[in-house]
């Protein structure tokens, strides 16, 4: 017997799509029991209950009385994931001193499949914005209002980014975020003949970011880093210039070491 594929592609599995909508389901709801599932999803009590079942089976749900909820699996997957990176490996000790010199909220991000993901933030002494933060490191965002989304865009191919902007368009978050795609790669350009990128209030109002690419030796973009602020920090000359300094020294340095990684690969071992 095989198992039931969607119309969209024999390649992919019905039941495993739904399981998959099932588990996001209970991460948006934060919890739900059988009936609240079944009606957020549109399908039979009978069904939500069985696949509640198979993932609890499988120590990916756990029930506290009526309700089911994510089981701490996923934080054990997330954290080999994460772990196996080579950027966070590479990167987390230079953003945990970005953060430490700075004082502001230090960021490294990666981009898989268009979108940008958070790796690692580091919060120093007296930054701000603690709860939305931390809610970054929980979903992926669009690249082109961030520090760091701006800095890997402006490092991708032309029609990788065009087919970003396609897929996904150009969401305002604030006045300033840029939302014609003309703009948007005129300032990616900008971006590349300076060797940094902006956040001006484009995310959050009141909020700056000064964000850098990490590249490997053949150019390709890993992703990049950051450090953010508020406005009435970031905009003195004097601070601005010294965290555009600390932003590009910290990118080179993980640059660096990752490509000096690389290198040892190459060299002649003994057999």
């Amino acid at each position: 017997m095989t198992e039931e594929a969607t119309g969209e592609s024999p390649r992919i599995l019905k039941t495993v799509s739904r399981a998959l909508e099932v588990i996001r389901a209970l991460e948006e709801l934060d919890g739900a029991g059988v009936t609240e599932l079944a009606n957020h999803l549109d399908i039979s009590k009978s069904a939500a209950y069985n696949y509640l079942m198979t993932l609890e089976d499988q120590k990916l749900v756990v029930k506290e009385g009526s309700s089911y909820s994510l089981s701490l699996q996923f934080l054990l997957l997330g954290e080999y994931v994460r772990n196996k990176n080579t950027l966070y490996e590479t990167g987390k000790e230079q953003i945990e001193s970005l953060a430490e010199e700075t004082g502001e909220y230090a960021h490294l991000a990666t981009v898989q499949h268009g979108l940008s993901v958070n790796l690692y933030k580091v919060r120093g002494d007296k930054a701000v914005g603690s709860d939305y933060q931390t809610s970054k490191l929980q979903r992926p965002d669009y690249l082109h209002f961030s520090a760091t989304g701006k800095s890997m865009l402006a490092h991708l191919p032309e029609e990788e980014v065009a087919d970003i902007v396609e897929r996904y368009g150009l969401t305002r978050k604030t006045e300033n975020t840029i939302t014609d795609s003309d703009e948007l790669l005129a300032e990616l350009e900008e971006i590349r003949e300076r060797g940094y990128a902006y956040n001006d209030e484009e995310e959050i109002e009141g909020l700056q970011a000064i964000g850098a690419p990490i590249r490997d030796r053949s150019g390709r973009v890993l992703g990049a880093l950051s450090v953010s602020g508020p406005v009435r920090r970031m905009s003195d000359p004097d601070y601005h210039d010294s965290i555009v300094e600390k932003v590009t020294n910290a990118a080179n340095v993980i640059e660096v070491n990752i490509n000096m990684a690389e290198s040892s690969d190459d060299l002649p071992g003994f057999a």
